[in-house]
């Protein structure tokens, strides 16, 4: 039963998602107004729970480095994308492992620089 509310709100955000992206001012402000009000609702709760403002900075803090978040607001979206493609992130890789990576990507734009310029010469004929 859980499997299918996720499900459910999955397909629903992917279709909203595909519709607002047809019109960012209106999906800027929907997703404005959705981030200030769960910040609100979160404010609220450790208002109600007279929760002390060292315990929230401490919370808030761990909550943020086991998840992740915490980098990735202050570093770079990168994070989110490694993970989902399993990859290790750019700070635990090894520099032999960042000079592999950087050499194969000259060699794709040597391989791109030929198709274009073959890509020319067929124009040209």
């Amino acid at each position: 039963m859980f499997r299918n509310i996720i499900k459910f709100f999955d397909e629903l955000e992917d279709r909203v998602r595909a519709r607002l992206s047809r019109h960012p001012v209106v999906y800027a402000l929907i997703s404005g107004f959705g981030i200030v009000l769960f910040f609100r609702g979160v404010w609220m709760v450790a208002d109600v729970v007279a929760m002390p403002w060292e315990v929230s900075l401490v919370l808030s803090v761990l909550l943020m480095l086991i998840t992740g978040s915490f980098v990735f607001h202050f570093v770079s979206d990168q994070l989110i994308v490694t993970g989902l493609k399993r990859e290790k992130k750019i700070i635990e890789k090894t520099e032999e492992e960042v000079r592999g990576e950087t050499e194969t990507l000259k060699n794709v734009k040597v391989q791109l620089d030929r198709i274009e310029k073959t890509l020319e010469e067929l124009k040209r004929k």
